[in-house]
Formats: C-alpha cells, sequence, structure tokens
C-alpha cells in the first residue's frame, strides 16, 4: 500500500438524500438503471437516473443505515435531484430529505478498501463501503457532520489524481446531462446498470443500445504533458474531432473519445500531443476484464 492509499480525504462536494416509507423500494425500482433489492446494511449500489429518451441525468450510490436509503449524490445538483425524484412519486408513500447538513461524505483510500465492490458495514457514526465501482479506489464513507475518520487526511487532489488514473467518471462533470447515455460513460462495466431488473425511466433505449453494440463513443482516461486543458477543450485527430475533454488534472484527463480515433494520433485543442490511455478493468469489445460483482 503506497502512502497516497493511506489517507481519508473529505468529499465536499458530494450531498447526502435520504429516502424513507413503505413505497421506497417499490418506487425507485421503476426509476434507477440497477436493481434496488441488491441494497442492504451490507451492500451498497452504483446507479443512474435517465431521462426517458435514456440520457444520463444523475448517478449516485445507494447505501441502507438500516432505517432509510442514503444517496450520495452530487451536491451543487441536489435540488435539481431531489426535484426530478418528485415528479415521479405521484401517490407512492415515500419522503425525500435532504439530510446533507447532518452528514459529510469521505474517501477512504486504504485500510480494507481492496475488498469486494459495494462492501458495506456500520462504523460509528455512520457507515462506509467499498466503491461499488472498482474496488481500486477504496471505500467511500457517509459520517455524521461531527465525525472525522482516525485516518490521516489529504487534499482532494489525491482522491482525484486517483480517480483519473483509474478512468472513473464524476457525475455531472464528465458525464453530460440530458445529451450523453449512461453506457457512454462506461456505467454497465462499472456495474450501474441492471439488465435483468426489469423496466425503469430509460430502459428500454438503454438496453436496445447494449444488445445491438451500438456505441460510438466512450468516456475515456487521456494522458499528455503538462497543465490541464480547459473542459470542453477539442480533442483532434488529422484536423477531425475526436472528442472533448471533461474534468482534468495536470498530465490527466477524462474525455469522451470516439472510437474510431481510438489509437490515435490525437492531439489537445493547442496542439499538445495526447493518447488515450484504456483503463485495466475496461474492454472495449463490451467485456470488463475484471468486471465488478
Amino acid at each position: 500500500m503506497n502512502d497516497v492509499q493511506s489517507h481519508t480525504v473529505p468529499l465536499s462536494e458530494r450531498g447526502i438524500v435520504a429516502i424513507s416509507g413503505p413505497d421506497t423500494r417499490s418506487f425507485l425500482q421503476g426509476l434507477i438503471t440497477n436493481d434496488i433489492e441488491k441494497v442492504s446494511p451490507t451492500r451498497a449500489i452504483y446507479a443512474g437516473l435517465l431521462s426517458p429518451q435514456g440520457k444520463y441525468l444523475f448517478d449516485f450510490f445507494i447505501a441502507d443505515d438500516g432505517q432509510r436509503l442514503l444517496f450520495d449524490c452530487e451536491a451543487a445538483r441536489l435540488e435539481e435531484f431531489i426535484r426530478t425524484l418528485g415528479l415521479y412519486r405521484l401517490r407512492a408513500e415515500v419522503e425525500i430529505v435532504d439530510v446533507s447538513r447532518g452528514w459529510r461524505v469521505w474517501a477512504l483510500l486504504g485500510g480494507d478498501g481492496g475488498g469486494q465492490p459495494g462492501a458495506c458495514q456500520a462504523m460509528d457514526g455512520g457507515l462506509r463501503f467499498v466503491d461499488p465501482r472498482l474496488a481500486e479506489l477504496g471505500s467511500r464513507a457517509i459520517l455524521a457532520a461531527d465525525i472525522e475518520p482516525p485516518e490521516p487526511q489529504r487534499g482532494f487532489g489525491v482522491y482525484e489524481e486517483l480517480r483519473l488514473s483509474l478512468g472513473l467518471p464524476d457525475g455531472s462533470r464528465d458525464i453530460a446531462a440530458g445529451r450523453q447515455t449512461f453506457l457512454e460513460a462506461n456505467a454497465k462495466e462499472l456495474a450501474g446498470v441492471d439488465f435483468e431488473k426489469g423496466c425503469y425511466v430509460g430502459q428500454e433505449v438503454t438496453a436496445r443500445m447494449n444488445y445491438r453494440g451500438t456505441l460510438k463513443k466512450r468516456l475515456l482516461p487521456i494522458v499528455f504533458e503538462g497543465p490541464a486543458p480547459a473542459p470542453g477543450s477539442l480533442i483532434a485527430a488529422a484536423e477531425r474531432t475526436a472528442g472533448d475533454v471533461r474534468s482534468a488534472i495536470d498530465g490527466r484527463a477524462m474525455a469522451l473519445v470516439r472510437l474510431e480515433f481510438l489509437e490515435g494520433p490525437l492531439e489537445l485543442e493547442d496542439g499538445r500531443p495526447c493518447r488515450v490511455d484504456v483503463p485495466s478493468w475496461l474492454a472495449l469489445d463490451g467485456t470488463a476484464k475484471s468486471s465488478p460483482s
């Protein structure tokens, strides 16, 4: 375990929504891309909420604290998320509450973070779970706001560097809401979609895209020399547009790349060469090399 992987990082850009009530699971099962019945006090999941046209709207982690379901989602879009859920609530007996003031989200980059993806356990003041997408990113903890993990803390850049090196998206920073599909963001390979659960909003389009293998673009990590390009910067291949940059740090970024240009050569908008760094967990024939369970 290296030095970077032995610290905690506060994820201040995350918020928590609590959903409870007798119809909670039936309500969610008809909405989200993953199977809500997988969620228990010992297992968390990754999932998305799509538009009826199958476009990505939100993604989130769902954990069960024994009393209600806790959604770890983007704080900046939390009101929009709650409002969207409310449009589907109708007569369902569910309560949807922003409880972010009482909770904080942490990345735990070490310890038992190498367990099975989604493995969840209670801890003092909250719960922790191995990242359901990829165990290499460690664990996440949802803790009462007045509690901090015992491990030493590092800045957000440590988490960001590891996330980008693994090629994992960070919500709407990387996945364009209302314009991009969840499968383009590798949600299938990252255990965010269950193709056996039955109907949910956007399911028909998502299933058809999966079974026909019609994806022409993927969200993939790229590497380059020098400072981070601005989000939205174009990537070129022989004077043709090959993609565009999303979240980035010096030397590395996520980008939506057209698969026909996967092998390059590619260059950033400012002329610097770059290349796609396909992560070890992803095989672009549609089969995950080490698929999370």
